[in-house]
């Protein structure tokens, strides 16, 4: 069915498909939300490590790359695979499976439900920050409403403007993300350049307090190290969110890599520049006076009022545009899911311009609950661990694919260098058990156990819906 959006849909297996109409640039447009997932952090990251947090931040980005080099290795060997919740339903299924349960199927499903909890509590996140910014600079706002209310309230408008600017089609949301992109990763690079020419940078910030004072290289620092590099993963890596279209690129041989390499170069250009200024502007204590928006601080320093003014524009347009970028992704993931038959059907429902609409509003719903933690660290800590699991299982999926006979033929347009089965075990292992033990650890010293467990229970809620979603597919079969 055309429309002007530029959309098909097309039937297949009695689910709705999208046809290949995007190209490189404007998968970048939606996925450079991404970059900007470090303005919440910048406070966390440097409460734990003080200045080695620039570090951090570089090698996660570094490990991004090992990582997406996988990723676009299995993005053309299965096109048709939305991403990597797909790639990990792909190479797990068994496809010869005629009985009710199949745990290859699973596992894959499994990831994929990680992969779209890791995403979706971002817009819970960025709501509270909305609503937490209002409610400190609009004093009228401050006097009648909680900011809590104004969180609420600015999820709901954000949420359901994305879903009517989405409503026809990819490509709405791309020329959005043009625009979001303009007004937030301008002034962010303008005010983290600056510093350097008005004088407000000092070195000494930074190798004056590299490591916390009281910090030693035992065990408990080690875990905690290692949460901290599992936080950052999941920002500083989600720049594969570029794959995640891969059934909608004109030409996923050629496109995915591009967009996702190019995403990458920014966002290691971004978290390494971003907090190298803020730390050498304010300042190790300077940060921690205010976690929430320290390049408010910088601006102020550095541009004085007005500053402040434009970098609260820019803060406000980052954050629906990394609103965006989850959604969309959280969205295809729930598509990809019932579309394997891992999640009721009723998520795999696309409207007449091929957008996932069922699975928004679902999306939408589950963050306005989300919203009531109140408190983003509190979110991040406990959607990290989906992404800890999408990643294990997705590596371990590329180890598969190039031990196991069975995909040899498999044509590949794109592959990672030689050897890099090896490398994608190593991270594999990373994640899985190392990143998730040091995020279990350091939730409990951060916030107690509640993130943990809050989790844990999303991720464990997904094995009824899945044996839901097997009986539903027995009964298309038994009746067919």
């Amino acid at each position: 069915m055309g429309n002007s959006s530029g959309y098909r849909v097309r039937e297949v297996r009695g689910f709705d498909e999208l046809e290949r109409t995007i190209d490189w640039k404007q998968g970048l447009a939606i996925s450079i939300g991404v970059p900007l997932l470090i303005l919440p952090s910048i406070g966390y990251f440097t409460g734990w490590l003080w200045a080695f947090a620039i570090i951090a931040w570089g090698l996660s980005v570094l490990q991004g790359f090992a990582q997406n080099l996988a990723y676009s290795e299995l993005a053309t060997a299965f096109p048709d695979a939305s991403g990597i919740p797909g790639y990990a339903q792909a190479v797990f299924k068994n496809p010869e499976n005629t009985r009710t349960y199949d745990m290859g199927k699973l596992i894959g499903g499994f990831s994929a439900w990680g992969y779209w909890f890791a995403w979706n509590p971002i817009l819970a996140i960025f709501s509270i920050l909305v609503g937490s910014y209002l409610h400190g600079l609009i004093p009228g706002l401050a006097a009648v409403f909680t900011e809590f209310q104004l969180s609420l309230m600015a999820g709901a408008t954000i949420f359901g403007g994305l879903i009517a600017v989405n409503y026809r089609g990819l490509y709405s949301g791309a020329i959005l993300g043009y625009i979001l992109a303009f007004l937030s990763l301008a002034p962010l690079m303008v005010l983290s350049l600056a510093p350097f020419f008005t004088g407000d940078f000092e070195l000494a910030n930074i190798t004056g307090a590299w490591l916390p004072a009281d910090w030693s290289w035992d065990a408990a620092h080690v875990l905690i190290l290692l949460g901290v590099l599992a936080m950052a993963e999941w920002s500083a890596c989600g720049w594969e969110a570029a794959v995640i279209y891969g059934p909608e690129y004109r030409n996923p041989g050629a496109d995915i890599p591009k967009a996702l390499f190019i995403c990458g170069g920014i966002c290691l250009v971004v978290y390494v520049l971003v907090q190298t200024v803020v730390t050498g502007v304010l300042g190790v204590e300077g940060i921690l006076e205010d976690t929430v928006s320290p390049l408010l601080g910088v601006a102020k320093k550095t541009f004085g009022p007005r500053g402040v003014l434009i970098t609260i524009v820019m803060l406000l347009a980052s954050m629906v545009l990394a609103i965006q970028t989850a959604y969309l992704g959280s969205a295809r993931a729930m598509h990809s899911m019932a579309r394997e038959g891992n999640l009721p059907r009723v998520f795999g429902k696309l409207n007449a311009h091929g957008t996932p609409v069922v699975a928004m509003v679902a999306i939408a719903l589950f963050n306005m609950v989300m919203i009531s933690f109140k408190t983003p660290t509190a979110i991040l800590g406990a959607s990290v661990i989906g992404y800890i699991c999408t990643n294990g299982i997705s590596l371990f999926a590329y180890v598969k694919i190039k031990r196991d006979p069975y995909f040899a033929s498999l044509d590949r347009s794109f592959r990672a260098p030689a050897g890099w089965k090896t490398v994608a075990l190593t991270f594999g292992l990373l994640n899985l058990p190392l990143y998730f033990i040091g995020v279990v650890y350091l939730n409990s010293l951060e916030i107690g156990w509640r993130s943990t467990w809050v989790g844990l229970l999303v991720m464990a809620l997904y094995v009824p819906l899945w044996i839901y979603s097997q009986h539903e597919t027995a009964a298309d079969r038994y009746r067919s």
